[in-house]
């Protein structure tokens, strides 16, 4: 690695930006985060710098790109239970200003690109999907992701080499913030602990693929030099949100009240990722089991 090699990450601020530019800092990185809220962070390791504005202000964004050769492209504003029935919202919040950031970005064809889609609402209900399966997403927000591979994908076309997607599943860990619809078990470990009733949406027995966020960044840094391409990034492995639900007592020691409630339109019954083309390709598997990552979180939490 080169010294202070400066890398970007656009929409740095939330959760996997964050934990993702805390990383790279610690290998030596000089990291730019650029944002349109900020982390409202004020303790950043040394070698991050905040830049606050928006992807589509070619202004700003193109002297960072020609200074950083390895971009993340992370900036989501919405999450598929935001946009159940709205979808110009992902139009309007998601959609164009990423449209703008590419419109800049095709002027910086040397810089390597990694996309940040999704493998847990791309796929709609599946078994074992990989990166064959057909999409089909049940959300606005992840029909939103599907369009932006496809636009992120004429880039990779038109400079072969320029481009990798990594579809991560259901991602979470400690100091994930708090953010109602989004982000299961964040939610269900904080009613654990004020003693909320919790709210199931159908009988529990949805089937979601758990990725620990230490796992997905040690993927986001093999996909810096690794072999370009399309790669899912999950656990390989299906819990039921009934098995969850009961990892969290047992790790807690807390008895939780669960309020039922009909499914929601923007469900799926079932998605586990099959990521083997990532472990042939990358190198990369995932290391943190369920209940190791919510043990850490619990932990984290106190």
């Amino acid at each position: 690695m080169m010294a202070q090699q400066s890398i970007l990450l656009i929409g740095g601020s939330g959760f996997i930006g964050r934990a993702l530019a805390r990383r790279l800092a610690a290998e030596g990185y000089e990291v730019h985060i650029l944002s349109r809220t900020g982390t409202k962070s004020t303790d950043h390791p040394p070698g991050i710098t905040e830049h606050l504005g928006d992807q589509g202000d070619s202004t700003l964004v193109a002297p960072l790109l020609k200074k950083c050769r390895h971009v993340f492209h992370l900036a989501a504003s919405t999450t598929p239970a935001d946009t159940v029935w709205h979808p110009a919202r992902e139009a309007e919040q998601n959609l164009l200003p990423t449209l703008r950031f590419l419109e800049c970005a095709q002027d910086y064809p040397e810089n390597r690109y990694i996309f940040l889609s999704t493998g847990g609402a791309f796929y709609g209900d599946a078994a074992l999907a990989n990166e064959e399966t057909p999409p089909r997403p049940t959300s606005y927000h992840g029909a939103t992701k599907l369009a932006l591979e496809h636009f992120f994908g004429i880039l990779g076309q038109r400079h072969p080499g320029s481009l990798t997607v990594l579809r991560p599943s259901n991602v979470y860990g400690p100091q994930q913030p708090l953010r109602p619809g989004f982000g299961v078990i964040r939610t269900l470990l904080e009613r654990a602990r004020n003693g909320a009733k919790i709210t199931v949406f159908g009988d529990g027995s949805a089937v979601r693929d758990y990725l620990y966020i230490d796992d997905l960044i040690d993927a986001c840094l093999l996909a810096m030099d690794k072999p370009t391409g399309t790669y899912n990034i999950g656990s390989g492995k299906g819990h039921s949100l009934r098995d969850v639900l009961s990892m969290i007592e047992q790790v807690t020691g807390i008895s939780l009240e669960i309020d039922h409630q009909p499914q929601r339109a923007s469900d799926v019954q079932r998605i586990v990722l099959d990521t083997r083309r990532a472990r042939e390709q990358l190198g990369w598997q995932a290391h943190v089991q369920l209940l190791e990552g919510l043990q850490r979180c619990w932990r984290a939490s106190k």
